[in-house]
């Protein structure tokens, strides 16, 4: 195959995952605590196509490689519920929840009570404290959640606050070893999880997904463009090279 063709071939690789990356970012425009991704490329050089004989065999040929995505960790937009369950984090702390699969850490702070007044993600996932399950009694009220993460409530026809709990606020010293599975949960991958005392909470607001919908539909627009533009150019090498074909049939012998 020619290396036009061959280059060509990389490029629109790329160019679907990446697509497939902003239509992801897209997709979660709207999902609280959501951190957009980005992909990775660099330069991959390789000896052209070309038969052993060729003269000039050596020559380098530049292709287009994906190293993979990074995510942007960005303070996304906060944005008032009034909820006193709802805590968007100031800084760059994540919340454990506990899952059947063991911890995970997310920035959706979108929380509720269950049916056995535990407090749970949108998904039912128990939030955890720095002693483990924040449970609540069903006569507590006045939730008060303060800027490190302690949760008091008045209980019953009492006047003095009760302590239940304390948000487990933890950060990584490399976030992009994260690995995001879903449910917009992350695992720790190759790093470790450490108690974070510089982030604070704020009570009755959401962190908003940090994807800029304009910014990423014009991504998409763009690389849409310039998968069509490498088909278009690669269907005109081909054409050149049935044309070439057919000239050299048609000499006379």
């Amino acid at each position: 195959m020619q290396n036009a063709l061959l280059i060509g071939l990389s490029r629109q690789t790329i160019l679907e995952r990446q697509l497939d990356v902003i239509a992801n970012n897209v997709a979660n425009v709207n999902t609280a605590g959501y951190k957009a991704d980005n992909s990775l490329f660099e330069e991959h050089l390789t000896s052209g196509a070309h038969e052993d004989n060729f003269v000039g065999s050596d020559r380098r040929v530049s292709f287009v490689q994906d190293r993979g995505t990074f995510r942007d960790f960005s303070q996304g937009a906060v944005e008032q519920t009034k909820n006193p369950l709802d805590v968007a984090i100031d800084g760059s702390a994540f919340l454990v929840v506990q899952t059947p699969a063991g911890e995970r850490y997310t920035r959706d702070g979108g929380m509720q009570l269950n049916n056995v007044g535990q407090l749970v993600t949108v998904a039912g996932n128990p939030v955890l404290g720095t002693g483990g399950p924040i449970v609540f009694q069903p006569t507590d009220h006045d939730i008060n959640v303060t800027p490190d993460g302690t949760i008091t409530v008045v209980e019953g026809n009492g006047r003095t606050d009760s302590i239940r709990g304390k948000l487990r606020l933890v950060s990584f010293p490399d976030a992009q070893k994260l690995l995001k599975e879903g449910l917009n949960l992350y695992t720790a991958g190759e790093g470790s999880a450490q108690p974070d005392i510089k982030s604070t909470v704020r009570q009755g607001f959401i962190e908003k997904s940090n994807v800029n919908a304009v910014a990423e539909m014009s991504r998409m627009i763009e690389v849409s463009r310039a998968y069509t533009q490498i088909a278009t150019l690669l269907q005109q090498q081909s054409d050149l090279h049935k044309n070439a074909i057919q000239q050299l049939a048609d000499v006379p012998a």
